[in-house]
C-alpha cells in the first residue's frame, strides 16, 4: 500500500507587499439583490461537539458560553478564553443567548453609485493628469481594451506577470468611469477558463461602468455560455462573420480510472466521509455514485437556469423562447443577428473600429486612441480623483488548493501556504490600522490540517475586529473551512461552496511489484506501525478500522465546527453536510451563506459590522502576495531539469492526499469542467481529472 508522503522543508516567509487600492463609492440601496432567506429557524440547541467551542462568531453572543452579566472587557476576555479550549461545561451552546443572524435583505448591498465630479474635483484631477508619470498618462478620448481571454485570476498581478488579475480589470472598469480621458471600454470577449464567480464579477462591473454614461462594445469571435453571459451586459455586440457560436447548452462529465490502475496492478484504498464526498471516486469507482449525480444534477440545473433567466431578461424575451431557440442547435452568426437581440450587428473588428472612430468624431485616416488592459493597470486611482478615506480595511487573497507549508518546487503565488496565510492574518490582527478584514477565498480545498490552522488564525481576528468572507468561483472543503471562521459569508449565485466532508487514502502496489519482479520487507515495532509504510500489502482488518476512525474524526471536527460558527444543532448541519457542494443562491437557503454579491458587497457589510457610514469611502489595503524573485525562478528552473524524477515526486505527492492524509478537497472535475477549463487533448484531461482529484 503505497501512501505517497509528501516531504515539508522549512522556508523563509517571505515578507508581506501591500498594494493600497481605494474603495469605489458604495452607497447602500434599500432593495434586496435577491429573494431574501431568514435564519430565523436555525437556533442551535446544545451541540454535540468533539472540539472546545471558540469564540462568538457572526451575531452570536458573547453570552452563549456564559449566562452571567459581565462588562464588555470582560466578555472579550472570556472569548480569548474560549479560544484556547478554556470553554464553559460540556463546551453547550446556550439557544437563549444566540442571535440567530441577519437576513440577506438587512445587509448593504454596497451598490455601485456613480457620481459625478464637482468643477473643483475635476479641475484637480485636470491638474493632476498634467503632471502624471509617462506610464500614467492617457490620451484624451482614448477607448480602454480589454482582452478577456483564457484564465482569471482572483490575485493581483505584478507587471511582471502574464494573465488577467480578476482585481485589476474591476478596478480598470472603475476608473475608466471616472477618467475624463476615457470615452468608452471595448472588451474583446474569447474563451474564458475561470468560473461562474468570476464571470458573475466582471459583469456586474461592467453594469456598473454603463452608470457613467459611456459606452461599452463587445467583440465576440469565440462565444460559449460563459463568454455570452458576460458580453449580454454590454451595449452592443459585434462578432466577425466567422465567429465559433457554440450556445448549446452545459454539460458535466466525469471520468473513472479505477479499471486502468486495476490493469496496471495498484488497488486503491479511498477512504471518504460524506455520501455526496465524490473526491477519490475516480479512483475507487468505475461508475458514478447516485449522490454524486444527483448532486451534480442539481448544480448543473442551477448554472444553466440562472444563465436562462439572466439572458431572457437582459434581451427582453421568454424564457421559453431563448431555451427553444438555443435547442434549435444554431451555429450560424446570420442567425443571432436575425433572431432580434442576440448580437447587434457583424463586423470584423477593423469595422468596429472604425465604427468607433465615427462615434467618437476621429478622422478615417486617424490613428484610433486606445490604451489596454495592461498600461491602465498603471494608473493610479488617485489619479482619476478616486481618493480613498482614513478607514482602512485590509482584503487577504487565499487562491488555489491549501497546503500547510510550501514544498520545495512550488513557486510563491501558486496555491494557498498555510503558514503565509497565518503570518498575513496575525499581522492584520495586531495592527491597529484595519477596522475590518476581508478574506477572499478562491479554493477548493486541500490540507485538512492546514485549513484548521487558518480556520483558528480567522477566529481570532474576528476576536478583535469584523471579518468577512467573499467568496470568488469556489470555496469549497477546506475553502469553506475557512470561510465559515469569519462572521459573515458572502457567496456569488453560483460559487461552488460547501462540500463539508474528508477524504484520505493510499495505494496498495503489491501486484505490481510482482508484475515488474519487485519486492519489498519491513521489520516494525508497534501494531499500526506499517499503516503507512506497507504499500505492498493491502490493510489488516484493525488498520483499515483505524484509518476509517481517523477519517471520520476528521469530518465531526469539520462539521461540529461548521455548525457552531453557522448557528446550527449538529443534526441540522449534518443535512446539508456529508460532502455535498452547493452553488452559492442554494447554500444561501440553507444557512451556509449569509448574502449574495462580490467583493462590494462584502465591503459593504465589513462597513456595517466596524461602524463606519456607508457613504464614507474607505481605504483597501490589498495584502498581495510577493512576485517570484529572479533566483527562485532560476532555482526551480534549475532543480527541475537536474532532478525529474524528484520533480514528479514532488507534484504526485502535492497532489494526493498529503502529510497527514485526510484532505478537505472537493472534486477535481466538478472544479475544471463547472468552473470552465479549457478542452484539451482527452488523454491529458483525463489524467488532469484524475490526479488534481486525489
Amino acid at each position: 500500500m503505497s501512501k505517497l508522503i509528501l516531504l515539508h522543508t522549512s522556508h523563509h516567509l517571505t515578507p508581506i507587499h501591500r498594494r493600497v487600492l481605494n474603495a469605489a463609492v458604495l452607497t447602500p440601496v434599500s432593495k434586496p439583490l435577491l429573494t431574501p432567506f431568514s435564519l430565523s429557524g436555525l437556533r442551535p440547541q446544545c451541540l454535540r461537539s468533539s472540539f472546545s467551542p471558540p469564540l462568538s462568531l457572526r451575531s452570536l453572543s458573547a453570552r452563549a458560553f456564559d449566562s452571567s452579566s459581565s462588562s464588555s472587557s470582560e466578555t472579550k476576555e472570556e472569548e480569548l478564553k474560549q479560544i484556547d479550549g478554556e470553554s464553559g461545561p460540556q463546551g453547550k451552546v446556550n439557544s437563549e443567548s444566540v442571535n440567530t443572524g441577519t437576513a440577506d435583505k438587512d445587509y448593504p448591498t454596497g451598490e455601485f453609485q456613480f457620481e459625478k465630479m464637482s468643477s473643483w474635483k475635476s479641475f484637480v484631477v485636470k491638474l493632476r493628469m498634467l503632471i502624471a508619470l509617462p506610464w500614467e498618462r492617457v490620451k484624451k478620448g482614448s477607448v480602454l481594451t480589454i482582452k478577456l481571454r483564457g484564465q482569471v485570476s482572483d490575485q493581483l498581478k505584478s507587471r511582471f506577470s502574464s494573465g488577467l488579475s480578476l482585481p485589476q480589470i474591476c478596478e480598470n472598469l472603475v476608473k475608466a468611469a471616472y477618467d475624463p480621458r476615457i470615452s468608452g471600454v471595448y472588451l474583446q470577449i474569447e474563451s474564458l477558463n475561470c468560473g461562474w464567480g468570476k464571470v458573475e464579477e466582471i459583469r456586474r462591473h461592467v453594469l456598473d461602468f454603463k452608470k457613467s454614461g459611456k459606452f461599452i462594445l463587445a467583440y465576440v469571435p469565440a462565444c460559449g455560455e460563459k463568454e455570452y453571459y458576460l458580453a449580454s451586459a454590454c451595449q452592443e455586440i459585434y462578432a466577425p462573420p466567422s465567429a465559433y457560436f457554440s450556445l448549446f447548452g452545459l454539460a458535466v462529465q466525469a471520468s473513472f480510472v479505477r479499471g486502468v490502475l486495476e490493469n496496471v496492478g495498484i488497488e486503491p484504498q479511498v477512504e471518504r466521509i460524506g455520501k455526496y464526498k465524490s473526491a477519490g471516486d475516480q479512483l475507487a469507482r468505475k461508475t458514478m455514485s447516485e449522490e454524486n449525480c444527483e448532486m451534480l444534477t442539481a448544480l448543473l440545473d442551477n448554472i444553466y437556469g440562472n444563465w436562462l433567466d439572466v439572458i431572457s431578461s437582459t434581451r427582453g424575451k421568454k424564457r421559453e423562447d431563448i431555451e427553444n431557440f438555443i435547442n434549435e442547435g444554431v451555429y450560424q452568426v446570420e442567425k443571432f443577428k436575425e433572431e432580434e437581440g442576440w448580437i447587434t450587428n457583424i463586423h470584423y473588428d477593423d469595422e468596429v473600429i472604425s465604427l468607433l472612430k465615427e462615434r467618437l468624431g476621429v478622422q478615417k485616416e486617424k490613428v484610433l486612441p486606445m490604451v489596454d488592459y495592461r498600461k491602465y493597470s498603471k494608473v493610479r486611482q488617485s489619479t482619476v480623483g478616486l481618493s480613498g478615506g482614513k478607514d482602512k480595511i485590509a482584503i487577504i487573497r487565499a487562491s488555489g488548493s491549501i497546503s500547510r507549508v510550501r514544498g520545495s518546487f512550488s513557486l510563491p503565488g501558486s496555491g494557498i501556504i498555510g503558514e503565509q496565510f497565518i503570518e498575513k492574518i496575525r499581522s492584520v490582527r495586531e495592527s491597529k490600522k484595519y477596522k475590518a478584514a476581508i478574506i477572499r477565498i478562491d479554493s477548493p480545498g486541500g490540507d485538512a490540517l492546514a485549513s484548521d490552522l487558518m480556520w483558528r488564525e480567522i477566529r481570532l481576528l474576528a476576536a478583535s475586529k469584523p471579518v468577512i468572507a467573499s467568496m470568488s468561483d469556489v470555496a469549497a472543503s477546506g475553502g469553506y473551512y475557512m470561510a465559515m471562521a469569519a462572521d459573515t459569508i458572502v457567496a456569488e449565485n453560483l460559487t461552488l461552496t460547501g462540500s463539508i466532508g474528508v477524504v484520505t487514502g493510499k495505494f496498495n502496489l503489491g501486484k505490481l511489484y510482482e508484475k515488474i519482479g519487485f519486492n519489498k520487507e519491513i521489520i516494525s515495532r508497534g501494531k499500526y506501525a506499517e499503516l503507512l509504510a506497507a504499500e505492498q500489502r493491502s490493510f489488516r482488518p484493525e488498520e483499515a478500522e483505524l484509518f476509517a476512525k481517523s477519517a471520520q474524526n476528521a469530518y465531526k471536527q469539520f462539521r461540529d465546527k461548521a455548525a457552531f460558527s453557522r448557528s446550527m444543532t449538529v443534526d441540522k448541519m449534518e443535512e446539508v453536510a456529508q460532502g455535498r457542494v452547493w452553488a452559492g443562491k442554494d447554500a444561501a437557503s440553507r444557512g451556509l451563506v449569509d448574502a449574495i454579491g462580490g467583493l462590494s458587497r462584502a465591503v459593504a457589510i465589513a462597513k456595517l459590522k466596524a461602524n463606519i457610514p456607508q457613504d464614507r469611502q474607505v481605504t483597501l489595503v490589498e495584502l498581495a502576495r510577493p512576485s517570484p524573485t529572479l533566483p527562485e525562478i532560476l532555482s526551480g528552473i534549475g532543480s527541475s531539469l537536474v532532478g525529474v524524477d524528484r520533480t514528479m515526486k514532488e507534484l504526485l505527492q502535492d497532489l494526493t492526499f498529503g502529510d497527514g492524509g485526510v484532505q478537505t478537497r472537493m472534486e477535481g472535475i466538478m472544479f475544471q469542467r463547472l468552473e470552465g477549463a479549457s478542452q484539451a487533448n482527452p488523454i491529458f484531461s483525463l489524467l488532469k481529472d484524475y490526479l488534481s482529484s486525489l
